[in-house]
């Protein structure tokens, strides 16, 4: 017999979609399976493990969001997160309704879990990073391309260049074409991410606290050496589609 959960969180983003269930307190264990791969029939046999009362969404890819509904059809209903939902936080941005899903997830999230003033750096398809003003609103941010997406386009556009496995370089200067890619790609990317987050200190928070989380799937590969990177939080995404949820119940 299916188990009861109060929610099934979806998070689908360019790569990946991510499911888990959850209480109104805690995220269990998310699933993962490609974007590309994801349709109804994904998501009934999602819903068949346990009778949940809502269906909580975070999407970036529209053409996929059909395949949630037609599944939650007379089993659930679904809550799609967007800018006119309770979000726990204010939105300071001239066109809320194009600030992505999963941005305003994560601003949810991160003002309930650790405080404001604070910045969300989301390690996915894109980086983005996330600001949420001492005054809890959702303030804007920065993207930039993702650390696979750059290192993908190296391997497609040259000839000699392979396709990397990302993982910390032993040294600086390579002494193969490999560990030359792996210098540059998870260095020049951390140098990428620290000047971003200067930046925003800068022009937002200057001499001010500010808390700054990482997530998403490269956090711990290149935030876990960063000193200006105070939390790494995995699922944070999903941790604020549980946060909406409950402030929409």
């Amino acid at each position: 017999m299916a188990r009861d959960s109060d929610y099934l969180l979806i998070d689908i983003s360019n790569s990946y979609a991510k499911f888990a269930f959850a209480s109104t307190r805690r995220v269990s264990a998310p699933a993962r399976i490609a974007t590309s791969k994801l349709s109804s029939s994904v998501v009934v046999g999602f819903l068949a493990q346990r009778t949940v009362r809502k269906v909580v969404v975070s999407s970036v890819v529209p053409a996929k969001n059909s395949a949630i509904s037609n599944a939650a059809k007379k089993k659930a209903n679904v809550l799609w997160l967007d800018w006119k939902l309770k979000l726990g936080v204010g939105i300071d941005y001239p066109q809320p309704q194009s600030i992505g899903a999963d941005r305003l997830a994560n601003a949810a999230a991160v003002a309930e879990l650790y405080g404001f003033p604070a910045i969300v750096v989301d390690f996915g398809t894109a980086v983005t990073f996330d600001i949420v003003s001492e005054r809890r609103t959702y303030a804007g941010g920065v993207i930039a391309p993702g650390l696979e997406a750059m290192t993908n386009f190296l391997y497609q556009r040259t000839a000699l260049l392979p396709r990397l496995s990302l993982k910390e370089p032993r040294r600086a200067v390579g002494k193969s074409t490999i560990e030359a890619m792996l210098s540059g790609a998870v260095f020049g990317y951390r140098g990428l991410v620290r000047e971003i987050l200067a930046r925003i200190r800068a022009e937002q928070f200057r001499r001010k606290k500010v808390y700054v989380v990482a997530t998403g799937g490269y956090a711990r590969l290149i935030a876990g050496r960063l000193p200006e990177i105070g939390v790494i939080r995995p699922h944070l995404t999903l941790e604020g589609l549980r946060i909406v949820a409950n402030l929409n119940d």
